[in-house]
């Protein structure tokens, strides 16, 4: 039988084979931002597991963009063979490799989360963190995140082209830009995050104007054929934060300026957020994205049926469904989600006396 979930979408120049993409999930597991064999073993079987997009984790732009110390980086050339190595991987399992990349602003130099993501200061390898404004996360930070000036924010978008470069260079077919969660580019969009008086400050149209200049950057240097994507938090659950209008808006701005899905997740902005959770939580945000944007959008939050994610895409509410926690309970979610839709797709070679 015929599913949605199991069609393939075509974005640009690239065919993904299914609807199901693999969501950057953060292993926490590098060191100086190089890619290992655990990366290669955990995105390498998701591939297998039948994905039709591998989405590798943020990945920091700048030693100072990492979240923690352990974060993938994309920085120097040096990182570029074994992310080559594991990207050829997944597209020898006829899945399309793809990339975050990545500036975790305010919201970097914290531990990994086993080792209680605390905010590290200078003497445990903690470094200095920059943002819009000097307001910290949690009120009882080690030390304030420093304003950007007009050079810092220039060099963090000479960080994302370089970096673009070598996405290139790495065999990516897919680009992300990291604009949610509470990361820098999110910390410019919001009011709540920014208080700027100058052009990246105050209105809408200078709040947005730092995640423009970084997509024309990535933009620079990505082909036009291949396709961007820009993840967005569809609100901040916070009185006067980043809302759904605000989104819509510069969805339908993302799509004029040639981006081609948002990726709609929410929240992470702020320590005091209040979040609504429930199946599909956060579904309603990318339906909204996708009708009055007009753009395609990815849904992720808590899809974890098959039947589920059929009836999103049924319902025209996105085009593409994002797993993360759901896929680390199990990389062959596509095979079995096949198994239960009646859907007959291929396996890998290796497994298929395993097929029933």
């Amino acid at each position: 039988m015929a599913t949605k979930l199991f069609s393939p979408l075509t974005i640009k120049n690239i065919t993904l084979k299914n609807r199901i993409a693999i969501s950057p999930m953060c292993q926490y597991s590098a060191v100086d931002g190089f890619a290992n064999d655990w990366h290669l073993v955990h995105l390498g079987s998701r591939a297998t597991g039948g994905a039709g997009l591998i989405i590798q984790e943020a990945t920091a732009v700048s030693p100072e963009a990492r979240i923690s110390p352990a974060d993938l980086g994309i920085w120097k050339d040096e990182h570029i063979e074994k992310l080559k190595q594991i990207n050829a991987f997944i597209v020898s399992q006829n899945s399309i490799p793809g990339i975050q990349l990545a500036h975790a602003g305010r919201k970097a130099s914290v531990s990994a989360p086993w080792l209680g993501n605390k905010k590290l200061d200078f003497a445990q390898g903690g470094w200095q963190t920059v943002a819009p404004s000097t307001i910290p996360y949690h009120d009882n930070e080690p030390f304030l995140p420093e304003a950007l000036d007009k050079n810092g924010i220039q060099k963090v978008i000479s960080d994302f082209k370089t970096a673009t470069k070598r996405v290139v260079e790495a065999g990516y077919q897919v680009v992300e830009i990291h604009a949610a969660h509470g990361y820098l580019l999110h910390q410019f969009l919001s009011p709540l995050t920014n208080v700027r008086t100058d052009e990246y400050g105050g209105s809408f149209e200078n709040r947005i104007r730092f995640t423009l200049e970084i997509v024309e950057a990535v933009q620079s240097e990505w082909p036009s054929d291949l396709p961007l994507l820009v993840r967005i938090s569809a609100t901040d659950w916070a009185e006067n934060g980043w809302n759904p209008e605000e989104s819509v808006q510069l969805s339908k701005i993302l799509k004029e300026k040639g981006v081609d899905l948002i990726d709609v997740s929410s929240g992470g902005l702020v320590s005091h957020q209040k979040i609504t959770l429930g199946p599909g939580y956060q579904v309603p945000f990318a339906e909204k994205v996708k009708q009055e944007a007009g753009i395609s959008t990815g849904a992720v939050g808590l899809i974890t049926e098959a039947k589920q994610a059929e009836e999103i895409l049924n319902n025209s509410q996105a085009d593409l469904i994002l797993f993360a926690r759901e896929s680390l309970r199990n990389p062959n979610l596509p095979l079995d989600f096949a198994k239960e839709l009646n859907d007959d797709i291929q396996w890998p070679k290796q497994y298929e006396r395993a097929k029933l």
